[in-house]
């Protein structure tokens, strides 16, 4: 008795594949013929998970998703460095100021869907980490809409005004009329006092996502 296993392109779900070598472990390959299929060769068995398809999309998916770099690799049964190299792979798509917030343009007649992207307040604040040892530390400095916590922008950089300077000209053109900050001198010095108030009651967003930050990096 003959058993048969149909097989399809796990990219473009074509059946008209072609056998195109084996591989060091002698699992056969497969080669798609569709001509505008990306996919190169794949196989149905990998040795190394991380090698399946679809693996990539799930890494970024739970990484959005608020999952540790461990708790992709354990989920996925996958190494953590397979995690970071991947997420590392991501930075060319990253943007630093949200893209909602950059396309707003005031001149025209406010739509109710746009109405959540208007930014009037927003909260301010630094954090560090560091990469090796603790002395070469890396500062991220970001804001998030104070009605949303939405990040609007951010910066890596070291803790000087120069970088706050930066920060400060990714929001300029979403014409933001406070802003909350700690009591840093960085922010007295290049921010306007009608305009700056200093204190704790107003920045809880920015610092709870700031807490959520280090418990995903410390995972």
């Amino acid at each position: 008795m003959k058993y048969y296993q149909a097989i399809a392109c796990p990219n473009c779900t074509n059946t008209q594949l072609m056998k195109s070598g084996r591989s060091d472990g002698g699992v056969q390959r497969y080669r798609c013929q569709t001509s505008d299929c990306p996919t190169n060769t794949f196989m149905l068995e990998y040795c190394y998970k991380a090698c399946e398809f679809g693996i990539q999309e799930k890494i970024v998916e739970m990484a959005i998703n608020s999952s540790g770099t461990r708790d992709t690799a354990r989920v996925l049964k996958i190494n953590k460095n397979t995690v970071t190299r991947t997420l590392k792979n991501k930075e060319n798509s990253l943007v630093q100021v949200n893209p909602l917030f950059q396309t707003f343009d005031q001149g025209k007649p406010l739509e109710v869907r746009l109405e959540q992207v208007c930014c009037e307040e927003a909260e301010v604040d630094e954090q560090w980490s560091f990469v090796g040892n603790k002395s070469n530390q890396r500062w991220l400095w970001h804001a998030v809409d104070h009605k949303t916590n939405t990040v609007l922008a951010y910066v890596f950089g070291k803790r000087k005004d120069i970088v706050f300077k930066e920060l400060k000209a990714l929001l300029s053109p979403l014409n933001i009329g406070r802003y909350y900050t700690d009591d840093w001198g960085a922010y007295e010095r290049h921010l306007d006092a009608e305009t700056h108030e200093i204190g704790k009651r107003n920045t809880q967003k920015i610092e709870r996502k700031n807490l959520n930050f280090r418990t995903w990096i410390k995972r």
